[in-house]
């Protein structure tokens, strides 16, 4: 995805993404060793993503924070 999409999104969005984006890391990784994994660039775009909504939460909630 890309980060407008998860901008456009609602916190409790971006939480339920972040679960859903982990679970399908876990996946990916067990299909890797396992042998299975058709396409290894997808574990870095998961992590990728993963990374940007983890972000995306830590700046609203620093901006929560700035402005109380």
């Amino acid at each position: 995805m890309k980060n407008k999409e998860f901008r456009d999104m609602t916190n409790d969005e971006l939480n339920e993404k972040l679960k859903e984006l982990k679970s399908e890391h876990f996946n990916l990784r067990f299909s890797h060793a396992t042998g299975q994994l058709t396409n290894p660039m997808m574990l870095n775009t998961i992590k990728k993503d993963i990374a940007r909504v983890m972000t995306i939460l830590r700046e609203r909630e620093l901006k929560e924070k700035k402005a109380n």
